[in-house]
């Protein structure tokens, strides 16, 4: 009877905690982040909803220590394979070693990374994305968190703010204009804050820079670098003593020399397959724009996904990175290819 009393309040306590998280805080955070939740589902195949209960709870709704000076949204540490910058929080021990980002963007994008690149969480994605529940209780037994309520307060979180919602916006099963907003305790109106929309299904398609590093990174075990446009291209090549044919090749880029547009360019031959398993195709977003970001090589990546040059796949498609996909994907005019 004791041990029961005892379970029964950490219950209580761990509810109460819930509970008192400034609702208004919360409401703010999710307005402010929504966006950028959606469109890193498109791109990762994470579920919105669960991206931003994560955010929620790993920020105290924005107002931790830990995000007000380093921007780390999800609460992610340090690992030995982590090469940016760094912040010194106390968590489970005093003074541990976490990720430390230069905006916001960058730590959702690097949430979603740390989620795709892990076997721990490979089953993860094989989830239906609706699956909220499923993708809690996941997180949980895979060892995102060391709180034994993790998945319930994930869960409440998704239920008590309607975050369901933005998966559905996202995958374009839900339109834009029937968002349910909160925008105070206990009102709500109707219609979608932030983003921009397009095609049949009314897809999301927020508007989120990506921030690469300056100088030489990797992608897929490729090393590359991020040049704006009206660069020359033999300019980069000499600079990197490459021969533009090479550089050209290696970007599977016919005959240019000034960009029109900032792009990816990799400076060694790409891989055959991805780092991860596939690609949630982002609205107006390319089969080349994919194959650069993914760091595969573009040919490879239309056999895999039985489509042809020129093709484009509708947003919220899975692009297939590690083996042939099921089936070819929708294209943009929501028929399926013959």
């Amino acid at each position: 009877m004791k041990v029961k009393f005892v379970i029964a309040c950490l219950i209580a306590v761990a509810g109460k905690n819930l509970q008192a998280q400034n609702s208004a805080d919360v409401i703010s955070y999710i307005n402010t982040y929504k966006a950028l939740s959606m469109a890193e589902m498109q791109r990762s195949g994470i579920p919105a909803s669960i991206i931003l209960a994560q955010g929620i709870h790993e920020t105290e709704a924005g107002n931790s220590e830990l995000v007000k000076k380093s921007n780390n949204h999800f609460g992610i540490k340090c690992k030995d394979d982590w090469k940016g910058d760094v912040v010194y929080h106390d968590d489970d021990s005093r003074g541990e070693c976490f990720r430390s980002y230069a905006t916001p963007e960058d730590s959702y994008r690097d949430h979603s990374e740390f989620l795709r690149g892990s076997s721990r969480y490979a089953a993860l994605f094989k989830l239906d994305p609706t699956d909220y529940e499923g993708w809690a209780y996941g997180l949980r037994k895979a060892g995102y968190a060391t709180n034994i309520r993790y998945s319930q307060i994930l869960i409440k979180l998704i239920k008590d703010y309607n975050l369901e919602q933005y998966t559905l916006i996202a995958m374009g099963k839900m339109n834009p204009s029937d968002e349910v907003v909160l925008t105070a305790p206990g009102a709500v109106t109707g219609s979608i804050a932030k983003g921009r929309y397009r095609g049949k299904d009314t897809i999301v398609n927020a508007q989120v820079e990506t921030s690469y590093p300056q100088g030489e990174f990797l992608i897929n075990k490729a090393r590359v670098i991020y040049v704006k446009a009206g660069v020359s291209l033999l300019s980069v090549a000499n600079q990197y003593e490459l021969s533009l044919s090479r550089l050209l090749e290696f970007n599977d880029m016919k005959e240019e020399d000034i960009l029109d547009k900032d792009q990816l360019l990799f400076l060694q031959r790409k891989r055959r397959t991805g780092a991860v398993e596939f690609h949630i195709v982002r609205g107006g977003e390319s089969l080349y724009d994919i194959c650069q970001e993914e760091g595969v090589r573009f040919q490879d990546l239309l056999e895999m996904n039985q489509l042809n040059s020129g093709i484009q796949p509708a947003a919220g498609e899975k692009i297939y990175l590690q083996f042939s996909a099921p089936a070819r994907p929708m294209i943009t005019d929501g028929r399926k290819m013959n």
